[in-house]
Order: C-alpha cells, then structure tokens, then sequence
C-alpha cells in the first residue's frame, strides 16, 4: 500500500493526522486540506472499512471536497474532515468520543467538526465536553441556527434541484417532474418530503429498505431495490447516499438527463464529470448544491466564537443562493464547453489560492 501522500486523491493537504487511543479503543483520522480561508471545518464520519485503506481515501477526498464546498459557500472556512474507524460491529463508546474531541482540542481551532454520516447530535455534545471547536450543537430556540445541519442541507438541495429543472428542462414547476432519490437517511428523506410537497413523482430506494418503504408509503412515491434506482427513466437522479457512484458503470446506467443531489463525492474519478457531460447529462456540482448543511453549521459555530447568535432566517437566507452559484457555473460550462465540475473545481481553486 502506497504512502498516504502518495495516493491519488492526496492534494497537498496542509496535515493528516492519524489518531489512536488504546485506552478507549479510537482510531481516527483528521485530514485539513487548506486554512486558506479560515480553520478547516467538516463533520466528523463514523464507518466500517472493509477497506482500511478506504479511511485515508475517505478522509482526503472529503477534506479537499470541504475546501471547495466552503469557499464557493463564501465562508471563512477552510476544508478538513475527521473520519473515525469502527469496527465490523459499529461500537462506539462516550470513551471513544471524549478521546477524539481531546484528538480535536489538540490542533487548537485549526480543524472544526461537526455531525456526518454515523455521528449524531448526541455525540457531538460528547465531544463538544472536551473541545470547543465543534458546532451542530443543539439549540433550545428554534428560531437560532443549531442541532442537525441535515435538514439545513436538504433545503439546499431542494433550491437546486429545482434550479436544474429550469436550467435542463425550461419547467419552473416540479408538478409532474420525476425524481430518482437514492437514499432516504436525514438529507434524502427530508428532500423528498419538500419536493413531494412541490408535487414531484418520486421513486425512492434506501440500503435501509425498510426506511425507503416508510417515507414512500407516508408521500406516495414508489419504492425500488438500492442496486436497481440508478436504472429507473425520470427527470432527475437524486444521489443522497454515500459517494463515487457515478462511475464508468453508472454513468451507462443512468437514465435521467439531470443528476442533482447531496452525496459527497458523486464522481468515482475526476474524468467522469466529462462523461456525463459527454452524454448530455446536466450535472449540480455535489460540493455546491450540498452546502446548505456546512452553512448552517458555520454560521452557528462563528456567532458562538464571536459572542453572538445566528437565526435559522439568516442561514435560510444564505442557502437560498445556492440556486444562483448553480447557474453561474452551468453559464460557463455552456460558454466554454469544459463540464460544470471543472468549472466548479478552478472557481473553488482560485478561491483558495490554490
């Protein structure tokens, strides 16, 4: 196995650090892309790696994604992103999280993190009792930005979603429009009840077949196997799962010509943002459209810092641009004839100096 720094997805990240606590069993990694910005923030993924290797992988093509998703966000965040290694039974013990906010606490504010696939609010107070570097804490005060920035995302998603219809199909109304959702967790279920509400058809699938079957028999949509969604005709396909699958495979499968959802790292390598766009496919960068969850969790941790508080209008107001930045790289891509996620990728770049 090569060394971290020479794997592909190892883009001069400023640090990776590598945690482990005999004591309680941790090992983690935290990998900061780039402070060019301000502290590297992102959540904190608690998976099993059939994989090992996949960890260090996750971790650095997450980081970079954090990078990116920040500054096209306009945030004075940088990107990082902490991923804890569990074991084949997913034990996770108040030992384990103490450890890793004292791992947090030790880079002094260069990383913040925050809830991500496998880590809830509750953990994050766990941690949050080691290391005030930690946000997506919840809040008694409904109007203040705080708890589970996943609802925050699916609005995001939702804006966008419906900006790519206007932009790949001329319909300002997704009455009728049919959406594809894979993945029916915290952000792909709650976009399928806004967009339900917004009288979408909507097939839905999730690993967790038996959640996929819940949400589809309280909206009405239908409900397919996890393997066999990326196969249904419609309007849009709705990634919300976990990423790199759009690949050689998935990209001859699809049959959609509109790919708008929140998994992180859709595209398996970087050349297959060309081939959706080599078929016609309108792609929403996932790092764009997917930012509405990091601004919630931003604006909340820098009111904290500052003294002051954040109101849920103020981050609605925020994520209610996303649309905008959307149709801006689908302008250049159209005008310079590269994809929308190269387009993405050099804005992000200069944004960072990179």
């Amino acid at each position: 196995m090569p060394a971290f720094w020479e794997e592909s997805d190892f883009d001069d990240h400023e640090m990776v650090h590598f945690v482990r606590d005999r004591a309680s069993g941790l090992t983690a990694i935290i990998a900061l892309h780039s402070t060019h910005l301000g502290p590297g923030a992102g959540g904190t993924r608690f998976w099993h790696y059939a994989d090992p290797g996949m960890a260090m992988r996750d971790a650095l093509r997450l980081s970079r994604g954090m990078s990116y998703k920040n500054a096209m966000a306009g945030l004075p965040m940088g990107g990082g992103k902490a991923v804890i290694v569990a074991d084949a039974a997913r034990t996770k013990t108040p030992a384990m999280l103490a450890a890793f906010g004292d791992a947090v606490e030790s880079l002094g504010g260069r990383y913040v993190t925050a809830e991500d696939v496998g880590i809830s609010e509750a953990d994050m107070v766990a941690v949050s009792q080691r290391t005030r570097h930690v946000t997506g804490l919840p809040t008694t005060d409904g109007a203040e930005a705080g708890g589970d920035p996943g609802p925050f995302t699916a609005y995001g998603i939702f804006l966008g979603l419906k900006a790519a219809v206007l932009q790949g199909l001329g319909k300002d109304s997704l009455k009728g429009i049919r959406v594809a959702v894979q993945g029916t967790g915290s952000v792909g279920g709650g976009l399928a009840r806004l967009l339900a509400a917004d009288g979408a058809e909507l097939v839905l699938a999730d690993v967790n077949a038996g959640r996929a079957a819940a949400l589809a028999a309280e909206l009405g949509a239908r409900q397919v196997d996890a393997d066999t969604i990326i196969d249904e005709p419609c309007d849009v396909f709705s990634p919300n799962a976990l990423g790199a699958i759009l690949d050689d495979a998935g990209i001859t499968r699809l049959r959609s010509p509109i790919v708008a959802g929140g998994a992180n790292n859709q595209l398996a390598r970087p050349e297959h943002g060309a081939a959706l766009a080599a078929r016609g496919i309108l792609y929403a960068p996932d790092y764009v459209i997917n930012a509405g969850g990091i601004i919630a969790v931003a604006l909340e941790y820098l009111a904290r810092e500052s003294g002051t508080s954040c109101s849920v209008a103020k981050v609605r107001r925020r994520i209610e641009q996303i649309p905008d930045r959307l149709r801006a790289i689908w302008q250049e891509s159209a005008a310079s004839g590269r994809s929308s996620d190269q387009v993405a990728d050099a804005m992000a770049q200069a944004l960072i100096g990179r």
